[in-house]
């Protein structure tokens, strides 16, 4: 088996993750480019240059990550990273940002949309988790990072200065859970070789906020690249940006 560290990350053809990708390429890190649609990842792997390989990775079918896994372990025969970076903020992908948001408070959302986005954002990151943690308990270092957002800080939320609050719906919600699940597999990895922690990229320009945001995918990637990379030192079962601590 190779020593050079393995990262998968999905979601990884556009945005945040794409960003994250070439960073740890850029780190030395081999990066399998986790994407729906299996031409667009070899498209984001052949811009991001060596070290990065495409693989079809649908988060929300189980025999897509379930082929994933069985390919991962014998094309590269390890992972160590394993960055949760794919997710949706509205069923609808082409829906306006202003409608989107009106329509994603809890008081309007059709269920069906509310389960959508909950399928990548939640139950996703519970399914691609728990079929890689094979690979990753056999890392001498294993890494978990979960993409998460202060936007689903209940303790922000509740704050009646936060001008959030009015956003405050289903994606909301589906990363506040997702934050619990990060901690929920970290609580049940401690006292292994594996970290689990959450990070959060601020309100980054990408096509998740129909590019309203006001950092761009360099800054936002720091803290996930940043927590895919810490030693044996650091911490597990956090939720933290680039300044510090973020309130759960």
């Amino acid at each position: 088996m190779s020593d050079e560290r393995i990262a998968l990350v999905t979601g990884a053809t556009q945005g945040i993750g794409l960003q994250i990708a070439k960073d740890l390429v850029a780190k030395g890190l081999t990066v399998i480019v986790g994407a729906r649609d299996l031409e667009k990842g070899e498209k984001a792997a052949q811009d991001i240059g060596a070290g990065a390989h495409a693989i079809q990775l649908d988060v929300t079918d189980e025999a897509s990550i379930a082929r994933a896994a069985a390919l991962i372990r014998t094309r590269f025969g390890r992972l160590d990273i394993l960055m949760n970076n794919a997710g949706i903020s509205r069923a609808k992908p082409n829906q306006d940002f202003a409608e989107a948001v009106r329509t994603n408070l809890l008081t309007d959302a059709p269920l069906a949309d509310i389960r959508t986005v909950f399928e990548t954002n939640v139950f996703g990151v519970i399914a691609v988790t728990q079929a890689m943690l094979p690979l990753l308990r056999e890392a001498p270092a294993g890494r978990i990072v979960i993409t998460g957002s202060s936007g689903a800080s209940l303790t922000l939320n509740s704050d009646s200065a936060n001008d959030h609050r009015r956003m405050f719906g289903n994606y909301s919600v589906s990363k506040a859970a997702a934050h619990a699940v990060m901690l929920a597999f970290a609580l049940a990895l401690e006292g292994t070789n594996i970290k689990v922690n959450a990070a959060c990229p601020g309100f980054t320009s990408t096509a998740l906020n129909n590019f309203n945001g006001t950092r761009s995918v360099e800054e936002g990637a720091r803290e996930p690249v940043r927590l895919a990379l810490i030693g044996d030192d650091g911490p597990t079962g956090t939720f933290s940006d680039e300044n510090g601590t973020v309130p759960w």
